[in-house]
C-alpha cells in the first residue's frame, strides 16, 4: 500500500547580521519540534556547497529543516506554526518544497524516516537525499574521494539545485539535489563515471557507520534559493 507520508524541505537564507539567530534558532527549535503534531522525523540542517564535506563548505546564511509528516493535511498546518514563524522573521529568503517519498533504503539516526515506500512512476522534477555517518578512522579517504563526484554533480544535465547538508560540521553529512526528471537522476547516479566509482569504493572502503537514500517526487514548491527559483 503506498504511503500518505509527505515531506517538505524549508531553505531558509539569513543576512548576515541574523546568523547568530539563525545558530541560536538550531539549537532551541528542536524541542518544539517534538511537539508538532504529525510529525514523524525532522532534522535542522547546516548547509553549504557539498564541494569537500569539511568545514570549509558551510554556508552560514543558508539552513534548512527536512521533515516527514503523517499526511498532507500535517505538512500544510506546519506552515502557520510558531517555529515556521520564528525562522521567517530572521530570513531574508524561503524556498519550502513538498514531497513524496518514492524510494528509500538505509537509516538516518537509527530511523527510517521516509518509510518504505510502494514503488511508482515519477514523471516530474525528483528530489535525492543522500545521508551518511562516517567511520572516524575512514573520513580523511572519504574527503579525498569526494570532489571529483561533487564538481561532475554540478556539472550534470537536469539538476537545478545541489546542497550539501550536515547536522554538525564534520561526520554527519549530506546532499540534497533537485533534478527535472528521474531520468536526469538516474543519468548521474549510475552512467558517470566519477560517482559509480564511488560507489565501489563505498563497499569497499566500509566508510560509511550508517547511511540513507532517498528518492522524493516534488509536489510543489514556492520561493527562491539564492535570489532564484529553482525550477524557474
Amino acid at each position: 500500500m503506498t504511503s500518505r507520508r509527505v515531506a517538505t524541505l524549508h531553505v531558509w537564507g539569513v543576512p548576515a547580521r541574523a546568523v547568530p539567530a539563525a545558530l541560536l534558532r538550531m539549537a532551541a527549535d528542536r524541542r518544539p519540534l517534538r511537539d508538532v503534531p504529525g510529525l514523524r522525523f525532522a532534522k535542522l540542517l547546516g548547509t553549504g556547497s557539498g564541494r569537500t564535506f569539511t568545514v570549509r563548505d558551510a554556508d552560514p546564511r543558508r539552513w534548512a529543516l527536512l521533515a516527514v509528516w503523517d499526511d498532507a493535511d500535517a505538512a500544510s498546518a506546519f506552515a502557520g506554526s510558531a517555529v515556521r514563524r520564528r525562522w521567517q522573521r530572521i530570513a531574508d529568503e524561503e524556498w519550502t518544497a513538498t514531497l513524496r517519498p518514492l524510494a528509500s533504503r538505509g537509516l538516518w539516526s537509527k530511523e527510517e524516516p521516509f518509510g518504505r515506500p510502494w514503488p511508482q512512476r515519477w514523471d516530474g522534477p525528483v528530489v535525492a537525499v543522500t545521508r551518511a555517518r562516517l567511520v572516524a578512522r575512514k573520513a580523511v579517504t572519504f574527503w579525498r574521494a569526494v570532489p571529483p563526484v561533487s564538481a561532475d554533480l554540478h556539472a550534470s544535465p537536469g539538476l537545478r539545485l545541489a546542497l550539501g547538508i550536515g547536522e554538525a560540521p564534520v561526520g554527519l553529512q549530506g546532499t540534497v539535489s533537485l533534478w527535472d526528471s528521474s531520468a536526469a537522476l538516474n543519468s548521474f547516479a549510475y552512467d558517470r563515471a566519477p560517482h559509480a566509482a564511488v560507489v565501489t569504493r563505498t563497499a569497499q572502503e566500509g566508510w560509511y557507520a550508517e547511511e540513507l537514500f532517498a528518492r522524493l517526487g516534488l509536489l510543489s514548491s514556492t520561493g527562491t534559493v539564492g535570489g532564484r527559483d529553482p525550477l524557474g
